[in-house]
């Protein structure tokens, strides 16, 4: 009985709802007569619209709309829509396909609105030129511009993901009536359409109506939604970032928390929409591209398909195999040729003396002499050795570059090559053809962990092109050993080109300051050169975050603390959360503890950024570029047990190395901790 009572009200619903449909089609009609400058099937496209405006879309139609496409217009657009979806810059065609004339007129009245919008803070990403074909049914993409028939716009308006609160619909529609005041507003209530000064107080039932109203509306809003979400709101202060023109290469750089990564994601829609090649987007990590991608889909899929979300050393290999040149990466083996060069030249040289442990030596060759390059020993002898703190004497130097030459001699004869190499050749044969670019920008994020060759590569696709090169980074959220300047890579950024964003939307005060904590004495070079103290002055915007530090005498004891916190969260926020660790031993190990008690676990190497109720456990290298509401980093303090630092690899360390291992250390947690946006939990066991 209960279940027909059910159905029954739901029938009645489905008839009440249809009932209003027809009511408000019927409306709309009549609402639509009234342009009687334009067509029937213009008259319905408007009508269709209108419909929408039953439903708290804002509707603005130009009031000399005369349904031939053409005319001067205040913002050349027969109609602006405002609705969930965000901001709609409409253009209505009969039968023919648009013209150039048309079309140019379209993306010049979508400029427009986007440079409206953007003193409000909306991202460019949230303004999209439609052309709908009165009498037509079709769904087409030209250029940038979406072709819709008078069937589709409805349905496709309506599927767009969410973007717009209420509050900030009906702010926003006003905003453009002022500053578009040749377009009228259109509703099939006239009443409940119509806005007066009254509206316009900021004692208004929902007071969102001033410009400050609604940054804070997008902001809080941003705030509570899914992790995946907050990753591509925009603040308003980046709105100028994302659309500047730059006269060549550019870096945007910043204290941890600061939005790079948006503004970076945002930055390569924009240029995506505004020329015809392709975009490369480029970071070190092979997980990030996975989830930029996603990410960049969710916020404007019409131009996701031209961006190109690749690792650096995944994106030289397909390169280097489309142009013919022969690859034969193989770590082990590379690796093993390391340990033969180390038993026969090494471990007996000087370089035993000041650290016996080969990682040292095999990292001095990576960063330094095969990361910068270099290839004559004159150029090593003399050359800085950023972020290395064990000093090299002449003979040093040189008995490092005969481990260097014995390594590659028996690289070579397993005719192998290992990852410097892949860059390498990429370098000499992109510099090759140097007039054939293949995109038409490229961005890199986290540029600091790449190496010089790294860098230089990637210059040498898009050169000094404006707008053609973005390096986006943090020198004090490097994980990786040594360093360079953009000055060795021949990259000029002097003057404007180099923008610092100084206010962290990310973490609280508690969560910053415990990370600061760890970092407050390690003072760094950034890639511009400058020394910098670890400590650094940041504005915050966000303040309701919390550390929780929990001690116990005994793993078990740590452990069952670490899942009784992960039970107590509400429902829902495994999707927000990560379990983040030091080493994949540790990995291996809350993976298996996780799992057992029955917590759902996604991998960070497979996350896609897409939303999933499940823990995300990696690394603290892997969570880089990534953030979450809740981090839990179980023994963290862990690597730097007794003073110094654990894990480095075989043998004793010098007082230098040890210093040097542990800034490295410090760096990684430091980054690790500033994943967390809402609570940074962090356990540490004594016993």
């Amino acid at each position: 009985m209960g279940t027909g009572g059910a159905g029954s009200q739901r029938a009645q619903d489905a008839r009440r709802q249809e009932r209003l449909l027809r009511e408000h089609w019927q409306a709309a009609r009549r609402q639509a007569v009234r342009w009687q400058a334009v067509g029937e099937d213009e008259r319905r496209v408007l009508a269709q619209l209108l419909v929408l405006t039953a439903r708290g879309w804002r509707l603005l139609v130009d009031r000399r709309w005369t349904g031939n496409g053409t005319g001067t217009r205040t913002a050349h657009a027969d109609m602006l829509l405002v609705g969930p979806g965000g901001v709609f810059v409409i253009d209505v065609t009969a039968g023919s396909e648009p013209g150039r004339e048309q079309t140019a007129a379209l993306l010049a009245a979508t400029k427009a609105t986007e440079s409206a919008v953007a003193s409000l803070g909306m991202s460019p990403v949230a303004v999209q030129p439609l052309m709908v074909a009165a009498g037509r049914s079709l769904d087409a993409d030209l250029g940038r511009i979406r072709l819709l028939g008078e069937q589709e716009i409805g349905p496709v308006l309506l599927s767009q993901r969410l973007r717009l609160r209420t509050e900030s619909i009906r702010a926003i529609a006003d905003h453009l009536q002022r500053l578009f005041p040749g377009h009228t507003a259109s509703a099939v209530d006239r009443q409940e359409s119509q806005t007066g000064p009254e509206h316009h107080r900021r004692d208004s039932p929902d007071g969102l109506f001033d410009p400050e109203g609604l940054r804070e509306a997008a902001l809080n809003a941003a705030m509570a939604a899914p992790i995946e979400q907050w990753m591509t709101f925009l603040h308003p202060d980046q709105v100028a970032l994302v659309r500047r023109n730059w006269s060549g290469p550019a870096r945007i750089s910043g204290p941890a928390g600061t939005g790079k990564t948006v503004v970076a994601l945002h930055r390569a829609v924009h240029l995506a929409r505004r020329t015809t090649g392709r975009i490369l987007y480029v970071t070190f990590a092979n997980n990030l591209p996975r989830v930029q991608s996603t990410f960049l889909g969710a916020m404007a899929p019409s131009v996701a398909d031209r961006v190109d979300f690749r690792s650096l050393h995944s994106w030289a290999q397909e390169f280097l195999h489309e142009r013919g040149v022969p690859v034969r990466l193989h770590g082990d083996k590379a690796e093993t040729a390391f340990s033969l060069a180390w038993k026969h030249v090494g471990r007996e040289s000087r370089l035993a003396a000041l650290d016996p442990a080969p990682a040292y030596w095999h990292e001095e060759i990576d960063y330094v002499i095969k990361g910068r390059g270099l290839t004559g020993f004159e150029e090593y002898a003399t050359v800085p050795r950023l972020r290395r703190r064990v000093g090299l004497h002449r003979t040093h130097r040189r008995a490092v570059w005969e481990l260097y030459e014995e390594y590659e001699a028996r690289r070579g004869e397993r005719g192998v090559h290992d990852f410097n190499d892949v860059l390498s050749l990429a370098l000499a044969e992109a510099s090759r053809r140097p007039d054939r670019p293949l995109y038409a920008a490229v961005i890199v994020d986290e540029v600091q962990d790449l190496t010089l060759v790294g860098v230089r590569l990637l210059h040498a696709l898009v050169g000094d092109a404006p707008n053609g090169l973005l390096l986006v980074g943090d020198g004090q959220q490097t994980v990786y050993p040594g360093g360079f300047r953009l000055t060795d890579a021949g990259i000029d950024i002097r003057g404007d080109r180099g923008q610092v964003l100084r206010t962290n939307y990310r973490n609280s005060k508690q969560i910053l300051d415990a990370a600061l904590t760890v970092v407050a004495d390690d003072a760094f070079e950034d890639l511009d050169g400058l020394r910098t103290p670890g400590r650094r002055d940041v504005d915050l915007t966000y303040h309701d975050g919390d550390v929780v530090r929990v001690t116990r005498r005994t793993v078990e004891a740590h452990d069952g603390e670490l899942l009784a916190a992960l039970r107590a969260l509400p429902d829902g926020a495994l999707a927000d959360t990560a379990v983040l660790c030091p080493s994949l031993r540790a990995i291996g190990h809350y993976n298996r503890l996780l799992t057992r008690a029955g917590i759902p676990v996604c991998q960070l190497e497979h996350y896609d950024g897409r939303a999933a109720d499940a823990v995300k456990l990696g690394t603290y290298r892997r969570a880089k570029g990534l953030e979450f509401k809740n981090v839990f980093l179980p023994r963290h303090d862990a690597p730097f047990a007794n003073g110094t630092p654990t894990g480095a690899g075989g043998g004793t360390e010098t007082s230098e190395t040890a210093r040097e291992r542990a800034e490295l250390l410090r760096s990684r947690l430091f980054v690790a901790m500033t994943r967390a946006r809402d609570l940074l939990w962090l356990g540490s066991v004594t016993g």
